[in-house]
Parts: C-alpha cells; sequence; structure tokens
C-alpha cells in the first residue's frame, strides 16, 4: 500500500513539474498579408500586458502593410520573415518556435494562409509552423466578404476545424474593399481574450 502512495505521489509531482505557470506561456503571432495587419500591433501589446512571450512571424505580403521593425519593437524578440532569416543556429529557427509555442494565434489570417494550412503547404515560416505545431491553433479571418463565403474558403474553413482549428470571427461591418459585410478582423480586445481562454484549457489539459 505504501508503495502505492509513493507511485500516485510521484505522478502527482510529475504533473506539477510540466504545470505551464502563468506568465511563462510563448504565443507565435502569426500575421499575413491583409489590410488588417496593422491591428497585429496592438494585438502584441495586448498579449505582452497578459504576461506571455510573444514571437511574431510575417509572410512576405504581410510586411507591405507593418513593418517587421514595428513589431520586433512590441515583441522585444526578432521577427521571422523567411527561412533565410533563421541563421542563429542549426536548429531551423521555425521548428524551434514550433515546438516552444504554447499557441499559433494567426491575426489576420487571409484567405491564402487557410487554404495553404487545410492543404498542409509549408513554402514560408509560417505555414511550416502551423505544420509542424502540437499547440493549439487559433485563426482570426479577415478578408473580402465574397472570399469568405465562397465553397473554396467554406470547405478550407471545415477541413481545419475537423482536425481542431479553433476560428474566431470574422465580423460584420464596413470592409476595406469598400464593402460592406462579413469579412473584418475580430475585436482585438475579444482576439487577446480568446487566446487566454485557450492558454488556460491548455494548462489545464497538461495539468
Amino acid at each position: 500500500m505504501e508503495k502505492d502512495f509513493k507511485r500516485r505521489s510521484d505522478k502527482m509531482s510529475a504533473r506539477k513539474v510540466v504545470r505551464i505557470r502563468p506568465g511563462t506561456k510563448s504565443i507565435v503571432l502569426g500575421v499575413t498579408g491583409s489590410i488588417a495587419a496593422y491591428k497585429s500591433a496592438e494585438l502584441a501589446s495586448l498579449l505582452i500586458k497578459q504576461g506571455h512571450q510573444v514571437f511574431v512571424v510575417m509572410t512576405p505580403e504581410a510586411t507591405e502593410f507593418i513593418t517587421p521593425l514595428t513589431l520586433q519593437t512590441l515583441s522585444k524578440n526578432p521577427v521571422t520573415t523567411s527561412f533565410y532569416d533563421e541563421k542563429e543556429s542549426w536548429r531551423p529557427g521555425h521548428i524551434n518556435l514550433a515546438d516552444r509555442a504554447n499557441l499559433l494565434l494567426i491575426a489576420p489570417a487571409t484567405a491564402h494562409i487557410i487554404a495553404e494550412l487545410a492543404h498542409g503547404l509549408a513554402s514560408h515560416p509560417l505555414a511550416a509552423i502551423a505544420l509542424a505545431t502540437r499547440a493549439p491553433i487559433l485563426l482570426a479571418p479577415a478578408m473580402n466578404g465574397k472570399m469568405w463565403s465562397h465553397p473554396a474558403t467554406v470547405e478550407n474553413v471545415e477541413k481545419l476545424k475537423s482536425r481542431g482549428v479553433e476560428f474566431i470571427g470574422p465580423e460584420e461591418g464596413m470592409l476595406a474593399c469598400g464593402y460592406e459585410g462579413l469579412g473584418r478582423l475580430w475585436k482585438v480586445d475579444d482576439i487577446a481574450f480568446r487566446a487566454e481562454f485557450l492558454l488556460a484549457r491548455q494548462e489545464n489539459l497538461i495539468a
């Protein structure tokens, strides 16, 4: 009986060791080529205020809307934009980020990145991280309403949901393209709140 009790105690100790403590979580923030990319600066700031480490990964198109330097300054971490940024060590940087991430959050998520993830493509670091990570994935779509409702996008979203990928938004409103409809990036505060919820849920599962 004493041995059984000791075994149970050891298991409980092991669980406490691997438990993620508040303020020690790593979020990989993916930014893609949408006009809403400028909101990623506010999102990064909110996530850091919540006590998390933020590592920004941008697609080449995203850099046309917001500079890597802005997000590097806010996150206080290097920003990855290309496989060729990864020269600091022998280990591929995108795999390192995939391994250390407690959450992969892509906001804004374009129709293009949704299609890439649905079909397992990995031609740039953000898509490769999504393929390699085993952390929860949260996507906040932002695109023209007709693109969001297109059967191809609908099919890709359903495919990703069936694999456990979470979505927040989009919401309805005036779009940058001049149309009004469903396609706006969800409110940044709410995205940060959902990220916190998913991290807490993951913490409970690990514990």
